[in-house]
């Protein structure tokens, strides 16, 4: 059946679906434009096909344009992280050497600290055996503690001294934290334990001052005994040096001698069997309260010995905890 003009123009007047003329659709320019340039936009979507370009205007990539354009971010970030592990690295290797250096800082001075503290505690052992050997238990002064003489003091203090120092200059030199904590302890026990001492002796005065008297003249009665070179030797020195006879008095003696009669070493002028003379001739005064008063006079030079001796022990203890702080920083930064 043949068309009718009518029917036919309507359908040639009829727009295209994209809303263009269809003779523009199926031919013309653009047709001829994309034959041209159909091989380059194929080309440019790659296997996504989702065009060419539109009058110079390219289309969306691909699937497959667009994986291989984000290869390159992905390296990058890699790159990044591996910079700041690099960065976190050279900082703890920096604190690392500050550690280390401020460990040998600290290892030199307890070293030197401790050779000092061990050469002291060699002194007063010299000096302690010194004493026993020449001048026998000299300074025994007290009955109930014969072996408190100033030869076995300082042979103790000499002995204590030196251990002490020695554990600290090894501990120092091997950077152990058993020793340095040993030492630690044992030093800050040693600062306690005078510091009891101290306390106890400024609280308990009058008690300490009757039982010294009383055992210094149970003392009095060993004097010249045989076995008893040194509590006699400390005697005679106590009253020429100080002035003084007996304990509380000059007629302590007469107890001990059973006489009216002293020690040579009371006379004011000595000379052999003086003491047998008048007490015209005798010192008066008594010798505990006149060797406290001297202590007394002294006590500022005495503070300052005792004051010193606790900076010494303070100082070692704060060099022996610095130093172990330090090797336990240093273990933890470069393990």
């Amino acid at each position: 059946m043949r068309r009718s003009s009518t029917d036919e123009s309507t359908y040639r007047r009829s727009p295209s679906p994209e809303g263009k003329e269809p003779g523009f659709a199926r031919g013309g320019p653009f047709r001829r434009y994309s034959s041209l340039h159909g091989r380059a936009g194929a080309g440019d979507a790659g296997d996504g096909g989702d065009g060419g370009p539109f009058f110079g205007l390219h289309a969306s990539p691909g699937p497959k344009a667009a994986q291989g354009r984000y290869t390159s971010p992905k390296g990058n970030k890699y790159v990044v992280f591996y910079l700041d592990l690099s960065f976190i690295f050279l900082l703890e290797l920096k604190r690392c050497s500050m550690a280390r250096g401020c460990l040998q800082g600290v290892k030199f001075l307890m070293f030197a600290f401790n050779l000092l503290f061990w050469l002291g505690g060699c002194g007063i052992l010299g000096v302690g055996i010194w004493l026993a050997a020449t001048q026998g238990n000299f300074a025994t002064l007290s009955s109930s503690f014969p072996s408190l003489s100033a030869a076995n003091l300082l042979i103790v203090t000499g002995t204590f001294v030196m251990a002490i120092g020695f554990v600290g200059c090894i501990g120092a030199i091997k950077e152990n934290k058993c020793l340095l904590l040993t030492f630690f302890v044992t030093l800050l026990l040693v600062l306690l334990l005078e510091a009891t001492v101290t306390t106890l002796f400024f609280a308990c005065t009058d008690q300490i001052d009757r039982y010294a008297q009383r055992d210094l003249k149970k003392g009095l009665h060993l004097y010249g005994t045989p076995g008893n070179v040194g509590l006699t030797n400390a005697w005679s020195i106590i009253q020429t040096d100080f002035r003084c006879c007996g304990v509380s008095n000059y007629t302590d003696w007469f107890e001990v001698y059973n006489a009216t009669r002293v020690p040579d070493s009371c006379c004011l002028e000595f000379s052999e069997g003086c003491g047998l003379h008048a007490p015209g001739t005798w010192w008066k005064a008594p010798c505990y309260e006149t060797v406290k008063m001297w202590l007394q006079e002294n006590l500022l030079a005495v503070g300052i010995f005792g004051l010193c001796t606790a900076l010494v022990q303070i100082l070692g203890l704060t060099f022996a905890m610095t130093m172990y702080c330090q090797v336990v920083k240093a273990d933890t930064y470069c393990a």
